[in-house]
């Protein structure tokens, strides 16, 4: 009897033969984000559906919001290092062929007065053409970086970004249906005009007292007050299903700490589950060093020591307004939002994979 004819080979999944592409064939896609404290940039191919993977990156502390609160005016040496990292971003960028980017700037030049003027010396100088985006766009933004951090048997998150100028805030509630988007599900939002380098210029943060702290937590905790929104989600408030979600310097330092890492590693810090006694302890921990104590942690360092307590104090006016004994930690956000977007908007996931290739 012969022998049966071998049937045809299993058709490989769509992740395998993402795999098999080589980089160079597939669309490549920026991100960048200048804030008031940084400047990033990703730049990612499309993996799986929903996910990408880094192939470049870079990130600096600019400061660009140093002075701002006081003087109304983005300064002119921070200005300088700005436009300085951002040629590097312009390098990066111009040296790939690149399918998609969104460039955005956010709280600094919103409200500096010569923000727009600062603009167009960006794209003379470094050959950007930057976004200054609204409040809601950061904060929708914010959320799309993070869907992947939120659960399936999630009912809703409180998501913040601490940011340099400003500190976006997202209720989410995914207790009755949850579609691809995670923004779909925001129920209200809200932008408070503070964060950290504008809190540790009005109240110091270099000598932090518990007096000092204390008035950052209830200076912050007023503007949370009073934002209308702050109940949507009381329905779901004390069910386990319900958590924060922080994105940004602060939660990610914090983290480092509760960790005890000689160095700071992404790897460990993207998506950890902190308990409240845990947030306590380090706050508490973080609040009782001085300033050089502070240099000296590795996951502080000189860059952050400054702004670290100010951060903290955002954090824990939050935890005020909506307690939970679950902190998820994002070392991601508005940069990994713009990719995802970007990539969904140009269908690179609906595509079929054929022979290695995307059509």
């Amino acid at each position: 009897m012969p022998p049966a004819k071998p049937g045809p080979a299993p058709r490989p999944d769509q992740a395998e033969l993402a795999r098999r592409v080589p980089t160079a064939e597939l669309p490549v896609f920026a991100a960048l984000d200048l804030g008031t404290n940084n400047c990033r940039l990703l730049v990612a191919v499309p993996g799986r559906p929903g996910q990408f993977r880094v192939i470049d990156a870079f990130s600096r502390i600019v400061r660009l919001g140093e002075g701002l609160s006081a003087s109304g005016r983005l300064g002119q040496p921070a200005m300088d290092r700005a436009v300085e990292a951002l040629k590097v971003c312009s390098d990066k960028l111009r040296n790939r062929k690149i399918r998609q980017a969104r460039l955005i700037a956010t709280e600094a030049c919103r409200t500096a007065a010569n923000g727009a003027e600062f603009i167009d010396r960006v794209e003379r100088e470094a050959g950007l053409k930057l976004e200054i985006i609204d409040r809601q766009t950061e904060a929708r933004l914010a959320v799309s970086g993070c869907g992947s951090l939120v659960e399936r048997d999630t009912d809703g998150v409180v998501l913040f970004d601490i940011g340099g100028g400003s500190s976006e805030i997202a209720l989410i509630d995914v207790s009755r249906h949850r579609s691809p988007r995670l923004a779909n599900h925001i129920v209200s939002w809200t932008s408070l005009p503070v964060g950290v380098v504008s809190l540790a210029e009005r109240f110091g943060g270099r000598t932090v007292t518990r007096e000092i702290f204390a008035a950052m937590v209830e200076d912050v905790a007023t503007r949370l007050r009073a934002f209308d929104g702050r109940d949507r989600l009381s329905h779901i408030v004390s069910s386990p299903k319900f958590h924060l979600l922080g994105t940004s310097g602060t939660v990610t330092t914090l983290a480092g700490v509760h960790l005890e890492l000689d160095r700071y590693d992404r790897r460990r810090v993207d998506g950890l589950w902190m308990d409240g006694s845990s947030v306590d302890r380090m706050v508490e921990k973080v609040l009782g060093w001085d300033f050089q104590q502070r240099v000296a942690n590795p996951c502080i360092g000189a860059d952050r020591a400054d702004l670290v307590l100010a951060g903290c104090a955002i954090l824990e006016a939050i935890r005020a307004v909506w307690p939970s004994e679950r902190l998820r930690v994002a070392d991601r956000g508005l940069r990994e939002g713009i990719l995802s977007e970007l990539m969904a908007d140009d269908g690179v996931w609906r595509r079929n994979w054929r022979n290695g290739q995307m059509r």
